[in-house]
């Protein structure tokens, strides 16, 4: 069977979810997690990022 709804809704993201994150600086990367910045804000970071805390 074809698995016609995987990453449906990234295409209703702005910019399909993808941007250059904050933590390790890599470019048009998929932004999807969410990670605690320095001052207490949410910041969405990549898959490598998802544990980091931003120092």
């Amino acid at each position: 069977m074809a698995k016609n709804k995987r990453g449906k809704a990234l295409w209703r993201m702005p910019s399909r979810a993808r941007g250059t994150c904050p933590l390790c600086g890599s470019t048009r990367i998929k932004l999807l997690y969410t990670a605690v910045g320095a001052q207490g804000e949410k910041l969405t970071v990549c898959k490598k990022c998802q544990g980091k805390k931003a120092g």
